[in-house]
C-alpha cells in the first residue's frame, strides 16, 4: 500500500534509498518540488530542509508519485519517522555497483544531461559519433564517450548551456547481414520476401536490439541528452539526406559513372575504404612466361593473382630496364584468349619486385586502374558480381573465382607457361563486415564530384577556421584532400536511404522490360510526386518511374550528423537548436576515422550551411592491450569494458583511459594502470569518510555554515596557520593550471595534475596534518581546519567530477554542499589567492618531516617511539613558521614535543661538524638541518658491524670494476654500451661507499 510522504518522513524507495522529502505545493509541479537526492549509504542522508534544491526526483522509479489532492509525495514503501536533522554514513567501501545505475537514473530522470537554459556562458555543443545501431560497447567508444563525457561536464560546471547530442548510425551492410543471418536460421532469405518485407523486419530487429549500445554508453556515466537522441534513418534525418542529395546534383556534384569500386561479392554491394581491411596472408608468388608475339621470346612475369590474367590488357616494364626496353611497344600474348596486349613503358613499376614486368589488370586491381587511364588501355571485366567469372573469361566461365586460379595455374603449367611459384605473404582486402576477400571491380555507381568540396575545407584548416589537435594530424588531414577522389556513395543494399533518382520510361512496357530498372533518362526528386512532376514536364505525361535500387553509402548521412541532428535544413525558428548550437563546439573522435567522416562532415557543413560544422578537432589513439598489440579475437586479447567495469568501477576505467595517454597518442591498457586508477577512487573515498567523522558531532547550523565556507578571497587566508594557507595555495594553484588543461583538452594532464594534489598533498599531509588541530584543545582551531578540509574536498570533487562522476557525486551529496546536484554544481573559481610564502615556508616543514622519517628508517628506530629533535634555521621567518607548527611536526614525524627545539643556528654558520654529543646532523636544504640525537634510539654497534660488511663488499666490487676500467683492452675491444654500463657502475659503487663511510663516522660517536 503506498505511503504519503510528510516532512520529516524517509521513504524505502526502489533501489532502497533513504530520501528525506520537503512538502510539495498542492498544484504537484515537479519543476515546484524538491530534487531528492537517492542516498543508499547506511543511515539517512544527511541534509538540512532549507538546503533541499527546488525540483523533485522521480529517479526512484514510478511508484514516487505526487498525490493530486494533498500534494504529498507517494512512493511505494515504508514510511519511517526519522530525527529532523540525519546524517549520512558512508560504507566503508565504495560499491561501484550498486552505486552507479542509481545515480545514473537520478542524473536522467531529473533533467541533468540538457542543456540548461539559465546558463549565461557561451554554448558548448558537440555531437557523439554515432555508433552502428548493431553494436557492442568495445575499447573504443570507452575512450571517446570518457573524453566527450569529460568535455561535457566540465563545459556544464562552467556555467555553459551543454548539449551533447547522441544518436545511432543505421550501419547499412552490418544491421542487413545480421537480419539475412536471422532470416537465413528461419529458412527465409530477403529475395524471398522481397524487398519492402525485408525493410520491415529489419525495422523490427531494430526496434528490439538497436537500443543495446545506448543503454551500455549509460554504464559508461555518458552525460548526454537522450531526449534528443538521433537515428540517421530517422524521418527529420532522412529528410536532411534528400535535400543534401538534390542540392549536390542540381550543382553538378553528383553523377552516375564506371569507375573501379571495392565489391564484395557475398553481400554484392560496393563497400567503402573504410569497411576494407587489409590482412597479412600466407599466399604464393606465381611466375610465369607472357610469350612475346611473333617471336620465341617470353617475358617473365610474377603476380599473386593468376585468374586476373584473363583481363590482361597490357604488360608493363620501366623506361629505364635494360633487360626489357627493347620490347617496349611489341605485343604479348595473353594465354588461352588468342588475344594481343602491348607491352607498355610506366615509371610505377618496381624493377626490383618480382620480375620487373608487370601484368595490367584495369579492371581489377586499383593500381593497374590508374596506369590503364594514363596509357588509355581497355577495361575488361571478368568477373560477375558473386565472384565468379564472366564470359569475358572464356572457358573459364562460371568458375569461382578460387577454382579458376587453380585450375588457370593447372592450365599454364601443362602448356609449359609456369616459371616457378614462392611462398609470399600477401596484403589480401577483405570486408569489415563480412570477412571476405574484396574485389576490385569496375561498376556503375553513383558518384560526389570531391575536388570542389574539398578547397574549402583545406581552406578553413590554413584559415584557422579549424583546429586539429594534435595538430601533427593536419599534413594528413591536407594531403588526403589535395589528393581526393570522387566519393562512390552509391551501395547495393535494401537498408539505408534509397538513392532520391527515379528512371524515366516512356511507357509501361519498356519499364517492365527492364531487368536493372534503369535508363539514361532520370529525373532526382526528394519524393515520388516531386519526381514525376518533373519527369511530367521535361519527358510528357505518358512517362513510366522506376526509383533507383541501391542506397546512399552510411557515411553520406553521417556526413551530415553535425547539422542535420539539430534540425537542418529547418532554420528557423532563432531559438531552435540549430540556431543555438550550430556551429558545434568540437569533434572528438578516432583519429584512424579523420579522412573518411571527419574531412567529409567539413565538406558538408560548409557546403550546406556556409559555416564550419565545428571549430575543433580531437582526435584520440587506438586503445592496445598491454604489450602494445592491437585488441582483435584472433589474438584473444580484447578486453570487454563491461568486465573492467564489474571488476575495478566505471570511476577506474574512465580515469585510466583519460590520463594514460595524450593526444592522438595510442594507450597500452594494463590491469596495473587499472588498479592504480581503483586506488585512487580508494584514497579519495577514504578522504571523504575521514572528513565526514569529524563532523559528527555538528548541528544543523554548524552543518550549514561548513556548506558556505568560502576561501576565495586574499583576506580569507591571511589569518589562517601555515597548514591551511599551503593547502589552499596549492588547491587554487591546482584550479587554474586544470582549468587551462581542460581549455587546451590536455586531459590527462589535468587528470594527472589532480592525483598527484589529492594523493601526494591533500591525502597524504594535509589531512595527516589537519589531525593536530581536530583533535586538540583549541575549538577555534578545529572549525578553521573543518572549514578548510570541506571547502578544499568539495573543489577536489568538483575537478574530479569530469574524470569519475560516480564516486564525486556519492561523496558530494554526502558533504556540507550548496545546490541540488555536482553535475550540475559550478566549476571552482579560477584566480583564488595564492600565498607564496606559506608554500614555501609548508615545503621546508616537508622536507623536514622526511629527513627525519629517512633518519629514522636508516637507523632502524622502532616504528611507533617519538625521538628529540632540534630543527636549525638560519631563516627568522621559516624558523618561526615551523615553531608555530611544532605540533605538525611533532605528529607527522613521530617527535617528542617535550624534546623537541628550535635553533637559529647551523652547522655552517658555527662552523661545527654537527656531530656532537652523539648527534646526527642531516642537512636539508641550505640554511635548514635537522640535529638528532641518536644515542639510546637504536644498536649502534649492531649498526656499525652490519656497515662494515656492506663497505668491504662494496670495496671488492669496486675494485674489480675500476681494474677493469684501468684495461686498455676492455676499453679498446669491448662495446661501448658494456664500457659505459662499467663506468655508471663504478660511479655509483662510489657515491655508496662514501654514503657508508659517512654514516659509520656518525655511528662512531655513538659507540
Amino acid at each position: 500500500m503506498n505511503s504519503i510522504a510528510t516532512p520529516g518522513v524517509y521513504l524505502n524507495c526502489l533501489f532502497q534509498p533513504r530520501v528525506q522529502v520537503a512538502s510539495v505545493s498542492p498544484h504537484c509541479a515537479h519543476s515546484h518540488a524538491p530534487l531528492v537526492y537517492p542516498s543508499c549509504a547506511s543511515g539517512y542522508h544527511r541534509r538540512a530542509l532549507s538546503q533541499l534544491p527546488q525540483r523533485l526526483h522521480i529517479g526512484c522509479g514510478p511508484a514516487l508519485q505526487c498525490s493530486p489532492a494533498s500534494g504529498a509525495v507517494v512512493c511505494s514503501g515504508t514510511a519511517t519517522e526519522s530525527p529532523a536533522f540525519a546524517r549520512t554514513s558512508l560504507p566503508k567501501n565504495f560499491d561501484a555497483a550498486g552505486t552507479e545505475q542509481r545515480l545514473y537514473d537520478w542524473w536522467e530522470h531529473n533533467g541533468k544531461f540538457q542543456p540548461d537554459e539559465s546558463a549565461t556562458g557561451r554554448p558548448f555543443s558537440m555531437s557523439m559519433p554515432p555508433p552502428n545501431v548493431t553494436g557492442r560497447l568495445h575499447m573504443g567508444h570507452a575512450m571517446f564517450v570518457t573524453l566527450q563525457d569529460i568535455m561535457t561536464r566540465y563545459a556544464r560546471m562552467c556555467n555553459r548551456p551543454t548539449l551533447w547530442l547522441p544518436g545511432t548510425d543505421h550501419a547499412g551492410i552490418a544491421t542487413q547481414m545480421v537480419v539475412e543471418k536471422m532470416l537465413e536460421g528461419q529458412g527465409r532469405s530477403r529475395q524471398d520476401i522481397g524487398r519492402e518485407a525485408f525493410t520491415q523486419e529489419v525495422w523490427k530487429w531494430k526496434e528490439q536490439y538497436g537500443g543495446f549500445i545506448s543503454q551500455q554508453m549509460r554504464s559508461l556515466g555518458a552525460s548526454c541528452d537522450w531526449s534528443r537522441e538521433r537515428f540517421t534513418l530517422d524521418t527529420q534525418l532522412s529528410d536532411a539526406v534528400l535535400e543534401a542529395f538534390v542540392r549536390l546534383h542540381d550543382k553538378g556534384l553528383i553523377y552516375r559513372g564506371n569507375y573501379l569500386v571495392n565489391w564484395a561479392p557475398k553481400l554484392q554491394t560496393a563497400v567503402s575504404d573504410l569497411e576494407v581491411e587489409y590482412s597479412e596472408e600466407a599466399g604464393y608468388l606465381y611466375f610465369f612466361k607472357y610469350g612475346v608475339a611473333d617471336s620465341e621470346e617470353y617475358l617473365p612475369v610474377a603476380t599473386t593473382r593468376p585468374e586476373t590474367i584473363l583481363g590482361d590488357t597490357a604488360v608493363a616494364v620501366h623506361p629505364e630496364d635494360a633487360r626489357y626496353k627493347h620490347l617496349i611497344g611489341k605485343q604479348c600474348l595473353v594465354p588461352f584468349m588468342n588475344r594481343r596486349i602491348t607491352i607498355i613503358a610506366d615509371e610505377y613499376v618496381d624493377r626490383e619486385f618480382g620480375t620487373g614486368a608487370l601484368k595490367i589488370t584495369p579492371a581489377h586491381d586499383p593500381n593497374d586502374y590508374e596506369i590503364g587511364k594514363r596509357h588509355g588501355l581497355e577495361v575488361i571485366n571478368i568477373m560477375n558480381n558473386d565472384g565468379t567469372l564472366n564470359a569475358n573469361a572464356g572457358d573459364y566461365c562460371d568458375l569461382d573465382r578460387a577454382d579458376a586460379r587453380t585450375k588457370l595455374w593447372a592450365d599454364l603449367e601443362a602448356a609449359n607457361m609456369t616459371l616457378k611459384t614462392e611462398d609470399y605473404t600477401v596484403r589480401v582486402p577483405r570486408s569489415q563486415r563480412g570477412g571476405e576477400i574484396v574485389e576490385p571491380l569496375v561498376r556503375e555507381q553513383w558518384f560526389v564530384r570531391m575536388q570542389p568540396l574539398a578547397q574549402p575545407a583545406l581552406q578553413a584548416v590554413r584559415d584557422g577556421d579549424i583546429k586539429i589537435v594534435p595538430e601533427r594530424f593536419e599534413k594528413i588531414y591536407n594531403r588526403w584532400l589535395e589528393n581526393i577522389r570522387d566519393w562512390c556513395i552509391s551501395r547495393q543494399l535494401w537498408w539505408g536511404h534509397r538513392i532520391p533518382v527515379y528512371y524515366v520510361f516512356p511507357n509501361q512496357a519498356l519499364a517492365d522490360a527492364s531487368e536493372t530498372g534503369r535508363c539514361d533518362d532520370y529525373v532526382v526528386a526528394k519524393s515520388a510526386d516531386d519526381a514525376m512532376q518533373k519527369a511530367q514536364l521535361q519527358y510528357g505525361n505518358d512517362v513510366v518511374l522506376r526509383q533507383e535500387q541501391d542506397v546512399l553509402d552510411t557515411w553520406f548521412s553521417s556526413g551530415l550528423w553535425p547539422f542535420s541532428t539539430l534540425g537542418w535544413p529547418q532554420t528557423d525558428p532563432p531559438t531552435s537548436d540549430l540556431a543555438k548550437f550550430y556551429p558545434t563546439t568540437v569533434m572528438e573522435t578516432g583519429h584512424d576515422i579523420l579522412f573518411f567522416w571527419v574531412a567529409r562532415m567539413v565538406m558538408m557543413g560548409l557546403e550546406f550551411t556556409g559555416q564550419v560544422p565545428f571549430s575543433t578537432i580531437y582526435l584520440h589513439g587506438l586503445v592496445r592491450d598491454e604489450q602494445g598489440r592491437k585488441m582483435s579475437k584472433t589474438l584473444g586479447n580484447v578486453v570487454d569494458p563491461l568486465d573492467v567495469i564489474q571488476k575495478y568501477g566505471t570511476d577506474a576505467l574512465r580515469f585510466t583511459l583519460a590520463t594514460g595517454t595524450t593526444a592522438g597518442q595510442d594507450l597500452n591498457l594494463s590491469e596495473e594502470r587499472l588498479l592504480s586508477s581503483r586506488n585512487f577512487t580508494n584514497k579519495l573515498w577514504n578522504a571523504g569518510k575521514f572528513i565526514l567523522f569529524n563532523l559528527e558531532q555538528l548541528d544543523e547550523e554548524e552543518w550549514s555554515g561548513l556548506a558556505q565556507a568560502d576561501f576565495s578571497s586574499p583576506q580569507a587566508l591571511h589569518h589562517l596557520p601555515l597548514p591551511e594557507r599551503w593547502v589552499l595555495s596549492a588547491l587554487h594553484q591546482v584550479i587554474d593550471r586544470s582549468s587551462t588543461a581542460h581549455e587546451r583538452h590536455d586531459f590527462g594532464d589535468a587528470g594527472r595534475m589532480l592525483y598527484d594534489f589529492c594523493w601526494g598533498e591533500f591525502a597524504d599531509w594535509y589531512i595527516e596534518a589537519a589531525k593536530a588541530r581536530l583533535y586538540g584543545q583549541d575549538p577555534q582551531a578545529a572549525l578553521q581546519t573543518r572549514q578548510v578540509l570541506v571547502y578544499v574536498f568539495d573543489a577536489l570533487l568538483k575537478l574530479a567530477h569530469p574524470f569519475m562522476p560516480f564516486i564525486t557525486e556519492e561523496l558530494w551529496q554526502a558533504m556540507p554542499h550548496q545546490g541540488d546536484a555536482l553535475v550540475s554544481a559550478p566549476w571552482p573559481c579560477s584566480s583564488g589567492p595564492v600565498d607564496t610564502g606559506a608554500l614555501q615556508q609548508f615545503e621546508a616543514l616537508q622536507s623536514v618531516v622526511r629527513s627525519i622519517r629517512n633518519a629514522r628508517a636508516e637507523y632502524g628506530v622502532e616504528l611507533g617511539r617519538k625521538i628529540p629533535a632540534t630543527i636549525c634555521v638560519a631563516a627568522a621567518c621559516t624558523r618561526e613558521a615551523l615553531q608555530q607548527e611544532a605540533a605538525v611536526v611533532c605528529l607527522l614525524a613521530k617527535v617528542d614535543s617535550e624534546a623537541l627545539a628550535f635553533d637559529a643556528s647551523t652547522s655552517k654558520s658555527n662552523g661545527s661538524s654537527g656531530e656532537q654529543d652523539s648527534s646526527i646532523t642531516v642537512v636539508v636544504q641550505e640554511g635548514l638541518e635537522v640535529r638528532i640525537p641518536m644515542a639510546g634510539l637504536f644498536d649502534a654497534k649492531k649498526e656499525q658491524q652490519r656497515l662494515e660488511k656492506q663497505q668491504v663488499k662494496l670495496e671488492k666490487d669496486l675494485q674489480g670494476l675500476q681494474g677493469r676500467l684501468k684495461n686498455p683492452k676492455f676499453v679498446q675491444n669491448a662495446k661501448p654500451e658494456v664500457v659505459k654500463e662499467a663506468q655508471q657502475a663504478a660511479l655509483e659503487g662510489e657515491h655508496k661507499l662514501t654514503q657508508i663511510q659517512q654514516k659509520m663516522q656518525q655511528i662512531a660517536h655513538l659507540l
